[in-house]
């Protein structure tokens, strides 16, 4: 296949001028040669195509892909990482990953609570403030988490998301609304087990690839798995392969992960972060249907790299699943078009 590469390069915003932290949702040099290498291992022709605003300048030309490997993650507003995806929608080109409607969703941390909360799944209770700071909408007692509603890499997150006295809560969520011109997603913190799990697939074909449990070494922030511990992940943070098979609460962890996954719609593979309150109990934080994909540094391939999956297995698994949602689409338009 002939497969384009949507994507947001960290090194072209840092030499426009944004700041580190305002890019660290995008992706190195290395992240985006690592995937066109893969491709190209797999039989593929690669087509660097880049952000947004290349996209559509791209496809305005005339320019189609069978297929684009969409890793963009949109520089405005909470819709950003549906941006691309829309586009390749509205010209009827495939690509992988969640569509539109998803990411849009579970950018939103607190919309996300919400359905996954009614569709039966648990999540610590929380508040969603905005710039007010209001906390009588807080119907429950500290301690409290609070980050940004509508960020990722753990933006936003430090050792003062914890707040223990509830005094605390409107001064912090001012600040963070000060910085991010955002709201703010008030959680209970829970004090127990952390875990990120890795899924793959597309509805009933998902499934879990496995569990890495997220254990803070010493010199990390305490108590979080914060912005400044996954930049440093390499001498700050342990991740050790958790097993259903041996431990009845990954298996727990891992059939709400699944769930709430299929539940999402999400497609092809994602994370799932999930923490434990005191006895035990998992309960679900949030989901990336566009987690990042740097093969030494991301999540999904380190976990992959603790499963002995090749990068370029969890690569083909990727394409592999699109092209089937692809392929079902084809084949129904075929049968309607022969009617």
């Amino acid at each position: 296949m002939k497969i384009g590469l949507t994507y947001d390069l960290r090194s072209e915003y840092l030499a426009m001028g944004y700041g580190e932290e305002e890019t660290a949702e995008f992706d190195r040099d290395d992240t985006v040669l690592a995937v066109e290498k893969a491709l190209i291992a797999l039989g593929h022709a690669t087509d660097r195509i880049g952000h947004a605003r290349s996209l559509t300048k791209r496809l305005v030309a005339g320019d189609r892909w069978d297929l684009v490997f969409n890793i963009a993650e949109g520089l405005y507003g909470v819709g950003r990482e549906a941006q691309v995806p829309a586009i390749l929608d509205l010209y009827q080109v495939p690509y992988t990953f969640s569509d539109p409607m998803v990411l849009g969703l579970t950018l939103d941390k607190g919309m996300t609570k919400h359905v996954v909360r009614d569709c039966g799944f648990p999540t610590p209770d929380f508040a969603v403030l905005d710039d007010s700071a209001n906390i009588s909408q807080v119907a429950f007692d500290p301690p409290y988490f609070v980050k940004p509603l509508a960020e990722g890499t753990s933006k936003g997150i430090n050792a003062d998301s914890i707040i223990r006295i509830k005094d605390l809560l409107a001064p912090a969520c001012r600040r963070l609304f000060a910085q991010f011109q955002q709201p703010v997603l008030v959680e209970q913190y829970l004090g127990g087990r952390e875990f990120t799990i890795g899924l793959t697939g597309t509805g009933a074909s998902a499934k879990v690839l496995g569990t890495l449990e997220v254990i803070l070494l010493s010199g990390a922030e305490k108590g979080v798995y914060s912005y400044a511990n996954k930049e440093r992940c390499e001498e700050l943070v342990q991740y050790r392969l958790a097993r259903a098979d041996e431990d009845p609460v990954i298996r727990k962890a891992e059939t709400i992960a699944l769930g709430i996954y299929r539940t999402l719609g999400c497609r092809d593979a994602g994370r799932l972060d999930v923490r434990c309150d005191e006895v035990g109990q998992p309960f679900f934080l949030e989901i990336n249907p566009l987690a990042g994909i740097h093969p030494e540094h991301s999540d999904l391939p380190i976990l992959c790299n603790h499963l002995q999956i090749p990068y370029v297995e969890l690569i083909r698994r990727i394409i592999a699943s699109a092209a089937e949602r692809v392929n079902t689409i084809s084949s129904k338009q075929i049968r309607k078009a022969q009617r």
